[in-house]
């Protein structure tokens, strides 16, 4: 298996016309826009090694549930972008729950994409939407807590925003579900956090 690169730090030579990374009050590092950005623009591509879902499990199988970086980007069924090895600087647009832009999946290929007009200096963010699971740690909104400082900050990058609360018939079908697969594994979990799809999603939805 490859040697994995954390991708924690920008690239010294990748050059955006549009954004530049530095740090950010949000969340480590963000993208800042260089000009004032028009509505509809493409922002970036999100790029980085083209893998299954089962390989993005794999390769982060010991993966600290409590850190909350995540650079998989989920494509479709099939395709998870890790913008973590061979990835660029779009993997450093941070999550907001009032975005700017949004993600938008073409013919395989990530783009962000502005949503509306986005002043100079301003930070770029689209809304992660990283799916909950039926065995979530009670403070896993802790752990993926949003600080956009939005007035319309749901407090986590999570969705949806608030845990389900299942019936009681329900969870007793899940803890069952949750203590064959853990069985299947040998005892052992896996949770790697990826970003959903977004308007590839709704289109869907739609029917298209």
């Amino acid at each position: 298996m490859a040697a994995i690169d954390p991708g924690r730090k920008p690239s010294k030579t990748e050059n955006h016309p549009l954004y530049v990374v530095r740090r950010s009050s949000v969340h480590g590092y963000g993208a800042f826009a260089t000009r004032d950005i028009k509505k509809g623009e493409v922002l970036d591509e999100y790029l980085g090694d083209r893998i299954t879902h089962a390989q993005a499990d794999k390769r982060y199988e010991d993966h600290d549930e409590n850190d909350n970086h995540t650079f998989l980007f989920i494509v479709d069924k099939k395709t998870v972008i890790d913008a973590g090895i061979g990835g660029n600087d779009a993997r450093f647009i941070n999550h907001k729950c009032d975005p700017n832009c949004e993600s938008e999946i073409k013919k395989g290929r990530v783009f962000i994409i502005a949503t509306k007009k986005i002043a100079q200096d301003e930070e770029i963010g689209y809304d992660y939407q990283i799916g909950r699971e039926k065995d979530d740690p009670d403070n896993v909104d802790e752990i993926y807590a949003c600080r956009c400082g939005s007035p319309k900050c749901r407090g986590t990058m999570l969705w949806p925003a608030k845990r389900p609360s299942p019936k009681r018939r329900k969870k007793r079908v899940a803890r069952k579900s949750a203590k064959n697969a853990s069985a299947r594994s040998g005892g052992r979990k896996t949770k790697v956090r990826k970003k959903n799809k977004t308007k590839a999603r709704k289109k869907k939805k739609r029917g298209a």
